[in-house]
């Protein structure tokens, strides 16, 4: 285990300064939070999922004396409205929102932060606008890759949680079965939230119990309609691949991002988001620095995790402040 040094929590909570709501098209209004220091080093937070919504313990990762802390819910779900909606929902809007949050709070650059989905997210938008990005932080780095789904909805988590895997395919019919993930995104399409509810709640059901090391379950489940969210933008993602031109786009879109520094924070243990895609993603970009935390999994709030992050987002305020 990782005890040579005093491992750093979370910093002290805040209260947003301002909560906004943006307009970006398509009927879609986002939630948007400023808060921090008004004149510190701009960061944009990006939650995971995608259908996550962000929780104020997303604001704790920075210290509020050096950074304007951005935050917002992705469109159709938390607080951005209308809640669930796919129409003009892809990688591609998100990051066109992720701009036009930018551009209407008047920030030139800022560091990109955002973990699972949000590291997606994150790479995606670097990607299309690494001349907005001073640095990247990541955690628990997904790709949306073919092996990465079929690792946790096909054949590979389940090896190892074979009775949460059980809970989940429980409903589905033998047909279903032969591609978990198209049958969840079939019936997640059912309009009416009510009926798809023991659906959503299996979906969620079965990535908390894969998502900490200390088998805590996870927030969505305490939500009926966070959880409805979460499965609902999930399997619309994921079932579509990221809606990335190719397998394996953000890993070698690598170059486009390079000269960019980096950290990501990865969790050994990390079977939502095994370690190999950071590995292979660390490969390819050379200003990154991979810190694999040696007693931990792939949630946020593992204490190994919150020291990375912490130490990651204190060690870019020293270089960019």
């Amino acid at each position: 285990m990782d005890t040579a040094y005093t491992r750093r929590p979370l910093y002290p909570p805040i209260r947003p300064n301002r909560a906004s709501r943006l307009a970006v098209g398509d009927g879609h209004e986002l939630y948007v939070e400023d808060c921090g220091r008004p004149d510190g080093l701009p960061v944009i937070a990006l939650h995971g999922g995608p259908g996550g919504g962000i929780s104020p313990a997303l604001r704790r990762f920075f210290d509020p004396e050096r950074y304007r802390i951005i935050l917002f819910d992705q469109r159709g779900c938390g607080r951005s409205t209308p809640h669930g909606a796919l129409n003009a929902n892809t990688t591609a809007h998100l990051v066109a929102d992720i701009e036009r949050i930018r551009a209407a709070l008047g920030i030139d650059k800022w560091v990109v932060f955002g973990g699972s989905w949000g590291a997606t997210l994150a790479l995606a938008y670097a990607r299309e606008h690494a001349s907005q990005c001073l640095g990247l932080i990541l955690r628990g780095v997904f790709t949306c890759r073919q092996i990465e789904l079929d690792w946790f909805y096909r054949r590979g988590a389940n090896m190892l949680f074979p009775d949460s895997w059980e809970r989940l395919v429980g409903s589905l019919s033998a047909t279903e079965t032969e591609d978990v993930l198209k049958a969840y995104y079939e019936r997640m399409q059912e309009p009416d939230v009510v009926r798809r509810r023991p659906d959503a709640l299996a979906w969620a059901r079965w990535e908390s119990a894969l998502i900490s090391l200390a088998g805590q379950p996870d927030a969505p489940l305490a939500d009926p309609l966070r959880a409805d969210a979460l499965a609902r933008m999930e399997t619309h993602y994921f079932y579509h691949r990221g809606f990335f031109e190719h397998d394996g786009a953000l890993i070698d879109s690598a170059p486009r991002f390079k000269h960019l520094p980096g950290i990501i924070v990865q969790g050994r243990y990390d079977v939502v988001t095994p370690p190999q895609t950071a590995w292979s993603l660390a490969r390819e970009w050379p200003r990154a620095r991979l810190r694999i935390i040696p007693d931990a999994g792939h949630a946020a709030g593992e204490p190994g995790i919150v020291d990375g992050l912490v130490r990651a987002t204190d060690a870019f305020a020293d270089q960019f402040s």
